[in-house]
């Protein structure tokens, strides 16, 4: 039990609050209502898979890098907390765990899948060759609504491509943010960020820019879907905190990325989710 409370707390599995409603409101949106149980679980349990193999993942092939930030070098494998062989074997069983919740759930999303482990794989290698990365990862997670609504119908949509690249969008924006803390350290290691080759201040920039696409994108779902003033309510509660969290950061004054990182991002994607799920409650 303690290896795996070291284990949840270096993928920081808390964190999943960030795609898991969106996650949830590809499904319920394609359900246009409330999925089945049976379907919720798998969809829950997919996500659950793919996040754990990605971040575990990340943390093996970074391991000897994180070994060398100052920032990162005690997280759990560096540290000598837990070895890169047992976390292998979360990786497989995670990956397992995804695969077994896509067959469950329908064909498509089973034959779909090898394409997510790509992504979610490569990831972890983009940023020692472009700084494209933040969109790559953007990707990664703006899987999760397009892959749940073919998870519930089988089929693809406009709906969940528009909503998909809303998430790539809004986490390639954040990520940007995250990654100011390393610039100077990646800038030494060779490795690429959009802060790293091109200044904190530019990439705070790009990250604003980033994050009012996003929100045209939910908007742009919310009118595809004929969604009701609910939904939009939701819309407008992530613009209030998309524009909070740009206030409290500046390329001056990094303090406070934990703050927009972790909360405000995490109560953007549950209030979104909650706003529209009344909407589909009530219509």
């Amino acid at each position: 039990m303690g290896k795996l409370r070291i284990f949840l707390e270096m993928i920081k599995f808390e964190h999943t609050i960030f795609a898991l409603p969106f996650a949830y409101l590809g499904a319920f949106l394609a359900a246009d209502g409330v999925p089945t149980l049976a379907q919720i679980v798998w969809i829950t349990l997919a996500m659950v898979g793919a996040r754990t193999a990605a971040m575990s993942l990340n943390r093996l092939i970074d391991r000897h890098i994180d070994a060398r930030n100052p920032r990162t070098s005690k997280r759990a494998i560096p540290a000598g907390l837990l070895g890169a062989s047992e976390v292998y074997v979360y990786v497989v069983l995670s990956f397992l765990l995804l695969g077994i919740a896509a067959y469950q759930l329908n064909m498509l999303a089973l034959k779909l899948m090898p394409i997510a482990v790509f992504v979610l794989v490569l990831y972890s290698y983009t940023k020692r060759f472009t700084w494209l990365c933040h969109f790559v990862l953007g990707l990664a997670l703006g899987l999760a609504p397009a892959g749940a609504w073919i998870g519930i119908t089988g089929h693809w949509a406009l709906a969940p491509v528009l909503l998909g690249l809303g998430v790539l969008t809004w986490v390639a924006g954040f990520d940007i943010v995250y990654a100011c803390q390393d610039a100077e350290f990646d800038r030494k290691e060779g490795l690429y960020s959009i802060p790293s080759v091109f200044g904190i201040k530019r990439g705070m920039e790009v990250s604003t820019v980033l994050h009012v696409l996003a929100p045209m994108l939910f908007i742009a779902v919310g009118i595809v879907q004929g969604m009701s003033f609910l939904y939009f309510t939701g819309v407008a509660a992530a613009i209030f905190l998309l524009y909070r969290q740009h206030r409290i950061i500046s390329a001056e004054d990094l303090s406070k990325i934990g703050i927009a990182f972790f909360n405000l991002n995490g109560y953007l994607s549950v209030l979104l989710f909650v706003f529209s799920l009344l909407d589909l409650l009530l219509r």
